[in-house]
């Protein structure tokens, strides 16, 4: 599977912020005082083993700041990013970044509109994963509100909380790993961490200019305000590969905030440095767990030490008019295990069993489709026709305990239908039936090593119909990165 490698990425650039201001506070206050500290990650969770670490970077699209209160329109003004109703409390950017016990860093950038199991948020059966954090986020505002509770201090932070533990529980069932730290960063802090900086150093491939976002650069390289470097990594239209190319500005920007928080004049300027720590109070929210060890380990991290990837895609989508990334979990999974843990990815099998139905009038499809489904992790079950009384429609039905594994192999296959509880299969059982209507999915000929890695772009920026867009250059760290 040809893997998109981005040295010194977005994911570990914004650990180590976070890690060498977190340093610095803590080494004049010993504490992490005036920052907002979550439990939404919980004792109980599952931890990585001793030595390793993984933490979950989360960005999210709120116009809100970490109160609740509406952003000032000053602010929204600089960001180009609508009213304070725009975004709701959608997360625009998840990544998962591992360290190993001998800090190499792996770092998975999660696709914003990956279409996922709602796991306990009431009312969904799937989702994009970026909309875990608000629908949990409203759901427990609801039940608070239900029992009487109207102190908005305490809605707006017991349902952030929900929505901070949807989204750790939605990551960690997508990618099979466990979390042990998390921050969470707001809209503002790009604009926030750019006007303490007084400048950022970019380079563009092109000439942009763009009337949503406020982007108006020439070719190469240059140096930017606050304004002008959130236009410039919030631009998304008029580029070729859309929210895919956004990721790589953001990679950017950071490669040049990190060059500048290295460097000695940045180090040394108190002035500087109190802008970095308020930021840190007002715009990142972390986890319980951050202490000086885990900030000292992180700021250690060599650039050379990181790769940074996307996690694959199989196809773009269309459900309930909403545009969908629909992902092989199973796939997913076996990647980031690989990944996180050494060796060649393996193909674990799925504990569900199932059988092929051909209800159509294509002559060996049950057994193309079942193959298809096993090179994909699941375990091989009956390949047949229907038999007498058998419905012929396409569908997916599941017996005790395979809900799981017949949600994601209809969505594999592009069946609309719900799969359906049959209580005559037995346990840990799937049927699919494949009517006269079923209509093999794009991705059915292509083998499971060559899925489209088709990242953060979304299907109204990137046509699927021309494969995998440009996945752009390798970043090093070592120079300012021109990006499109």
């Amino acid at each position: 599977m040809a893997m998109r490698i981005v040295r010194f990425g977005m994911a570990t650039t914004s650990a180590l912020v976070v890690a060498l201001i977190g340093m610095l506070w803590w080494s004049s206050h010993h504490a992490l005082a005036g920052i907002t500290i979550s439990h939404a990650l919980g004792i109980d969770s599952p931890r990585s083993a001793p030595g390793e670490m993984n933490i979950l970077l989360i960005g999210l699209d709120s116009r809100k700041d970490q109160q609740g209160n509406d952003l000032s329109q000053a602010i929204l003004d600089q960001l180009h990013a609508g009213d304070s109703d725009a975004g709701g409390y959608n997360t625009n950017t998840l990544i998962l970044a591992h360290i190993s016990s001998d800090n190499h860093v792996t770092a998975f950038s999660i696709p914003r509109d990956d279409y996922v199991a709602a796991d306990g948020i009431e009312g969904y059966d799937h989702i994009k994963i970026k909309e875990a954090y608000g629908l949990a986020k409203a759901a427990a505002e609801q039940t608070l509100v239900d029992e009487g509770v109207g102190d908005q201090a305490i809605l707006e932070s017991k349902g952030r909380e929900a929505g901070r533990a949807a989204t750790l529980r939605a990551v960690r069932d997508l990618t099979g790993q466990p979390i042990d730290n998390f921050a969470e960063v707001n809209l503002a802090g790009f604009y926030d961490l750019a006007s303490a900086l007084g400048s950022i150093q970019v380079c563009l491939n092109n000439p942009v200019q763009d009337e949503y976002s406020g982007a108006d650069f020439p070719a190469g390289p240059q140096t930017l305000d606050a304004a002008q470097a959130l236009a410039f990594v919030r631009q998304r239209h008029g580029l070729d590969n859309g929210d895919l190319d956004r990721t790589h500005r953001q990679q950017a920007f950071l490669v040049s905030v990190m060059r500048q928080l290295r460097s000695a004049d940045s180090l040394v300027d108190f002035t500087k440095l109190n802008s970095l720590i308020a930021i840190v109070q007002k715009d990142v929210v972390l986890s319980t767990g951050w202490d000086q060890d885990r900030f000292s380990r992180i700021g250690a991290i060599d650039s050379r030490d990181v790769q940074f990837q996307t996690l694959p895609v199989v196809r773009y989508d269309t459900v309930n008019d909403e545009d969908v990334n629909i992902v092989d979990p199973v796939a997913i999974k076996a990647q980031v295990a690989a990944a996180f843990n050494g060796g060649p990815p393996a193909r674990p099998p799925q504990s569900s069993k199932i059988d092929v139905i051909n209800a159509g009038d294509t002559a060996g499809l049950a057994g193309s489709v079942s193959e298809f489904l096993t090179q994909r992790g699941y375990a091989a079950g009956d390949v047949r026709n229907p038999i007498a009384g058998e419905s012929t429609d396409t569908s997916v039905t599941f017996g005790a305990g395979a809900d799981a594994d017949a949600a994601a192999a209809a969505s594999l296959l592009g069946i609309a239908a719900e799969p359906r509880a049959d209580p005559a299969l037995q346990a840990g059982h799937v049927v699919v039936t494949l009517g006269h209507d079923f209509v093999l999915p794009p991705a059915f000929d292509q083998p499971v090593d060559a899925l489209h890695q088709i990242g953060d772009a979304n299907s109204d920026s990137a046509d699927p119909s021309v494969g995998s867009p440009d996945q752009g250059k390798p970043l090093d760290g070592t120079t300012i990165p021109c990006v499109d």
